[in-house]
């Protein structure tokens, strides 16, 4: 009886000693709800991507995957919850390029990227459409470009805020133009988007699929995309470098990152999982109608993705000299 209550005992005690992530991965992941925080607003691409994934984990892991929207604060306000959440695999974070770019824009931001979150499953790439309100009176990025010069100051631009990669490629589009254009930031994209079908704002850089009806219904006139390449979506439409601007690329894309120190056994689960949806067809799909591609990737992969992209858009910001206020 003594020996039975004495391993007993110390099994408890090992248990007690070990951290919670120890215990994490060796118990089943997930035997409860996820959340996946979503630092923007809703209705965006992160928002949608993070539904669609959202949808494919509970259906393969067998429990429900509950999107958090958490906007505000160039993301930080989302990004600093994830970050300080138990690491246990029931906190996610939907994040982009807006946090890539925060590294150089946001010094006093309450995390660090790469230390406080993990790189989990990198998810799509897409491109932007430059729309302008009909009102402006221009039908190309030459037009655009010698209207902006002819008065300095005078055109403004919305994004759905500061670090967003809407913010991004209008301030690399102003530096790499020679043009003095100003940035009108909004909360969200859809917000900006119904600034400029308004006529409040009159240009803007947006997700292509959710400019597209408006300019079919000439709400707003598309005059470039911003791809290497033109879009499926809108084949006729010259990129920015064709119309002009030689090597101007601007693109947004979406991955999942946890807490660190996240068990690796759930980063794994994790990230096979995403990337068995990513390689379906009607994902595929599905996000072509989006403008999007999959981009399915390893953690170590996106891990060095996302650091390569924190000096890529360090390197844009200091060439736009892009400041936040």
């Amino acid at each position: 009886m003594t020996s039975v209550i004495t391993r007993r005992g110390l099994g408890l005690l090992t248990a007690a000693a070990l951290p919670l992530p120890a215990l994490a991965q060796e118990g089943a992941w997930p035997s409860r709800a996820v959340r996946i925080i979503v630092p923007f607003g809703a209705g965006g691409s992160a928002d949608l991507a993070a539904r669609n994934l959202a949808e494919a984990f509970s259906r393969e892991l067998g429990q429900p995957f509950v999107v958090e929207n958490r906007p505000g604060a160039g993301a930080s306000i989302g990004t600093e919850a994830a970050a300080k959440a138990t690491p246990d695999g029931y906190t996610l974070l939907m994040m982009s390029n807006t946090h890539t770019a925060n590294e150089t824009l946001l010094p006093n931001r309450p995390y660090v990227l790469m230390r406080d979150l993990a790189a989990a499953a990198s998810v799509n790439i897409a491109h932007h459409v430059l729309a302008v309100h009909p009102s402006l009176g221009v039908s190309s990025v030459a037009e655009l470009v010698a209207a902006a010069k002819a008065a300095p100051g005078s055109i403004n631009y919305a994004s759905s805020g500061p670090g967003t990669p809407y913010h991004i490629a209008g301030e690399v589009f102003r530096a790499m133009a020679g043009i003095e254009i100003q940035h009108v930031p909004f909360r969200s994209s859809g917000e900006a988007r119904t600034a400029l079908i308004s006529g409040t704002v009159p240009m803007m850089f947006d997700a292509i699929p959710t400019m597209q009806p408006h300019v079919a219904g000439g709400r707003a006139r598309a005059l470039a995309t911003t791809g290497p390449r033109r879009d499926p979506l809108m084949p006729d439409l010259p990129t920015v470098a064709e119309a002009g601007l030689a090597g101007y690329e601007a693109s947004i894309w979406l991955g999942l990152m946890v807490p660190a120190r996240t068990p690796a056994a759930v980063v794994e689960k994790l990230n096979g999982t995403a990337n068995a949806w990513l390689g379906r067809a009607e994902t595929r799909d599905s996000m072509a109608k989006q403008g999007a591609q999959p981009m399915p990737m390893s953690p170590a992969a996106f891990d060095a993705f996302l650091r390569q992209d924190i000096e890529t858009q360090r390197r844009y910001v200091q060439m736009a000299r892009i400041e936040v206020n």
